[in-house]
């Protein structure tokens, strides 16, 4: 490996720990999922269900409001730029593009994320019986939720490119042959299930079902992809048959 190389061996071991933590994330999500019965409902939710649910159960309520999916956005942040550096050299156009696509749509999805704000107008509209301010209250968070709640068309951009960068990465993967072609085409295939699942649980309230048919094995493949780059990553950054033209 060259000097250069050498110099990245943080970031590619800072990618491999911020990836597992995403895998963990996500499969906690999984495990809430199943276990709170999320269902297109829930998804629907008006502010008032919001407030009652943050009232009597504030972690599910802030889980309904997908606290955890901004954490996980977060944290793959130094995963995509670990494998923007370790792509830098055979794929630098798709991989630069993957990156800034993410940080893009990252930037929208927190920036409009409900959770921390519709919580704190809850706690205010619990506190108070003057009809006048509830009423203020629940518009204001229906503010919010047009904004960013999951399904809403205003947090749609967020999640697609989100998504979108993701598949710009797995093409990356695919040209840049640092990355086997079954890692390609995993994460390809991936992130294309769950930009499907973004748009038809934003397009239509009737959808619920039909987007759990690609929600469901898109995040278990997202799991699988994300587990085997973090492998290739691990044995980048301990020089283990590193080829900057050759496959895992």
């Amino acid at each position: 490996m060259e000097h250069s190389d050498h110099s990245w061996r943080g970031m590619y071991t800072t990618g491999c720990l911020f990836t597992l933590l995403v895998i963990l994330g996500v499969l906690l999500d999984i495990l809430l999922g199943s276990t709170t019965g999320v269902t297109q409902g829930a998804v629907n939710y008006a502010a008032e269900n919001h407030f009652t649910e943050l009232r009597d159960n504030p972690l599910r309520g802030l889980y309904h409001l997908d606290l955890l999916n901004m954490f996980i956005q977060l944290l793959l942040i130094p995963v995509f730029f670990a494998l923007f550096a370790i792509m830098r050299k055979n794929s630098r156009g798709l991989a630069f593009l993957a990156l800034v696509v993410f940080i893009i749509g990252c930037s929208i999805f927190v920036s409009g994320n409900p959770a921390l704000s519709m919580y704190e107008l809850s706690v205010k509209w619990k506190s108070t019986n003057n009809e006048i301010l509830r009423n203020i209250y629940l518009g204001a968070g229906e503010a919010i939720l047009a904004k960013g709640a999951h399904g809403s068309p205003g947090a749609f951009m967020g999640a697609a490119l989100s998504s979108l960068a993701g598949i710009l990465m797995s093409l990356a993967m695919m040209k840049g042959r640092i990355f086997n072609r079954t890692t390609a085409l995993v994460g390809l295939i991936a992130n294309t299930l769950m930009l499907l699942y973004t748009f038809l649980v934003t397009t239509s309230s009737t959808s619920g079902t039909l987007a759990l048919i690609f929600a469901i094995p898109g995040g278990l493949l997202l799991i699988a992809w994300m587990f085997l780059f973090m492998i290739r990553m691990y044995k980048i950054a301990n020089r283990q048959g590193y080829s900057p033209g050759g496959q895992s």
